[in-house]
């Protein structure tokens, strides 16, 4: 059995204020695609993790790992014993601020629940997620998402036209605690956005008036990052280039598959990309 962790993708970041415990509030338009790791099962009488895939050295298959967590919490809810031999596959860049360890949570917390028979609504497996982590949830539909709070809240978003991504990674790793320390600035307004796009143009021209608040403190502490937005955005038909999350990734957004793909033929040999269409999760 296999379930697919599509990269998790914000259009924009606004940091809009903080709460007494140090937090950030954020206002955010998560989308997904169009690359993904992978979580696969295979019948075991205990719970264990392999790690394959090219990002997969220096991860740890140990009690840590969201994803080992996250079969733990829902085998906890279900009143089970967890088993099987969890394979992650791992092909997005670690700590590279599109959510590649939350969608992995999410991925495997909708795999077992199937695989297991345990029918739990997606309401539920929200519940499950938030205390792995503050993008977890998000990751449980993915589907296009307002965020708000910490990442918590999620609200509807924008009717999104059909799109297509480059995303492009210096091959850094980047931590987001880090880059929060290192954001400059006050806070920014939450977007005003429409009830839905005609098309990626229009939803460009929008997304043009948004930013993300930690773009700068990411770029003082990776700079790789500014050449890395530079280069997408001299791509023949990108509409606009930004950085998701925390970074170090960028996306690029295109109306044309065709542009997309020559994009991402055009990135240097030495930086991991990838482009295709948004990601379109299963009603």
């Amino acid at each position: 059995m296999i379930e697919i962790a599509p990269a998790k993708v914000n259009l924009f970041l606004h940091v809009i204020g903080r709460r007494p415990d140090g937090y950030h509030v954020l206002d955010s338009l998560a989308v997904f695609g169009p690359a993904a790791d992978e979580v696969r099962l295979a019948p075991a009488r205990r719970l264990a993790l392999e790690l394959q895939g090219p990002f997969a050295e220096g991860l740890l298959a140990e009690a840590d790992n969201l994803v080992l967590k996250a079969a733990r919490a829902l085998a906890k809810h279900a009143g089970i014993a967890p088993e099987g031999t969890l394979s992650l596959v791992k092909n997005l860049p670690v700590a590279s601020g599109i959510g590649g360890g939350s969608a992995d949570a999410a991925a495997t917390l909708r795999l077992l629940n199937r695989a297991w028979g345990l029918g739990l609504p997606e309401s539920v497996l929200l519940e499950l997620a938030l205390p792995l982590g503050a993008d977890v949830p998000v990751c449980v539909g993915s589907r296009p998402t307002r965020m708000g709070g910490v990442g918590e809240i999620m609200g509807r978003a924008p009717r999104v036209p059909p799109a297509h991504l480059l995303l492009v990674n210096p091959r850094i790793p980047l931590a987001t605690p880090d880059v929060f320390r290192a954001r400059q600035g006050g806070f920014t307004p939450q977007a005003a956005l429409p009830n839905a796009w005609a098309d990626a143009r229009h939803m460009a021209e929008t997304l043009r008036g948004t930013r993300n608040d930690l773009e700068s403190g990411a770029i003082l502490l990776v700079p790789q990052i500014a050449e890395v937005l530079s280069a997408i955005a001299a791509q023949p038909g990108c509409l606009m280039a930004r950085m998701s999350g925390s970074g170090a990734t960028c996306f690029g957004l295109f109306a044309r598959p065709e542009a997309a793909q020559a994009a991402a033929l055009a990135m240097p040999n030495a930086w991991w990309s990838a482009a295709g269409p948004l990601y379109e999760a299963a009603a």
